[in-house]
């Protein structure tokens, strides 16, 4: 290793003439002097970035910008300028380019807007989420007038559809809740660490039905599709255990074990007469009454 007498005034000098080439800047607020790379440069990257890395940047830029925390996002700034750059400069015939006008998420349903999210309140949830530190939010339930004060221990972010849900536990509450990040209208981040139930998993929550917005209790669906309502089910099922068996005339009998939940009971009511709940009773009864209100107001 090469050794190097130098002094401070020396130091200074090198940073001074290397800002002449480079995006340094100074902080001379305080003595002795700061110095750092301006967060608004282009990024400083040999050899650079490929094709398919620049498209990369660009995809995650464009669908994952609501799931990542701030700081997260703040920090690939350069990058999605970079790969923005790249891309721009590449001929349009080039395949990697072309690329990003030909891929797009569409939802099955009705689409709907996005409610407006405060972007301070979801940087300070997605950073307490982040360091597994608590929360203190104001949150205005739906069709309520005055906000409620509470704690909260952040456990996942979930984004369902248009709307995006903080996952939590709240103190003095039994069980864990689902909160819709545009009702909190403020966030604190606090010194203790969140209380995080031992062996806890978004994905087992996900897979009870919980964000279908149900007790997640478990039932044994019986139905008969008619004139191909069911058809999509031989190549996306709607549970791992599913049993599918043709009848005469068409029809499809769907055995499955899944979780009770209201969007089970949407995507059954958006079929029409595409579909007949057969078991169990209380789905059956649910549906029908449903239908029953349906009739009676088109019929007012």
């Amino acid at each position: 290793m090469e050794q190097f007498d130098v002094t401070k005034r020396t130091v200074e000098r090198d940073l001074l003439s290397l800002s002449e080439m480079f995006p340094l800047v100074s902080d001379e607020r305080d003595k002795p002097y700061g110095w750092s790379w301006s967060k608004d440069a282009p990024l400083f990257n040999l050899p650079g970035l490929s094709h398919s890395e620049a498209l990369t940047l660009a995809m995650v830029e464009q669908h994952l910008d609501t799931l990542l925390p701030v700081s997260t996002l703040h920090q690939l700034q350069p990058y999605f300028k970079a790969a923005r750059e790249h891309l721009s400069g590449i001929p349009k015939s080039e395949c990697a380019r072309s690329w990003l006008g030909k891929v797009r998420v569409v939802p099955p349903a009705q689409p709907l807007l996005p409610p407006a999210i405060k972007p301070a309140v979801q940087q300070v949830v997605y950073e307490a989420l982040l360091a597994d530190r608590q929360l203190e939010i104001r949150y205005l339930k739906r069709g309520q007038d005055k906000a409620e004060d509470c704690r909260v221990h952040p456990l996942g972010v979930i984004q369902r559809g248009a709307v995006t849900y903080l996952y939590c536990r709240m103190d003095g509450r039994e069980g864990l809740r689902t909160l819709a990040l545009h009702r909190i209208q403020s966030a604190g981040m606090l010194d203790e660490k969140a209380d995080i139930p031992p062996g806890f998993s978004i994905d087992e929550a996900i897979e009870r039905g919980e964000f279908g917005f149900g007790a997640g209790g478990e039932i044994t669906l019986e139905a008969v599709f008619y004139n191909g309502a069911g058809d999509h089910l031989f190549e996306t099922p709607i549970a791992p255990e599913q049993s599918l068996t043709e009848l005469k005339d068409g029809l499809i009998k769907l055995v499955a074990r899944l979780p009770n939940t209201p969007q089970l009971a949407w995507w059954i009511l958006a079929m029409g007469d595409g579909i007949e709940v057969i078991r169990p009773a209380s789905l059956r009864n649910q549906i029908a009454a449903t239908l029953a209100k349906m009739q009676a107001r088109y019929q007012g």
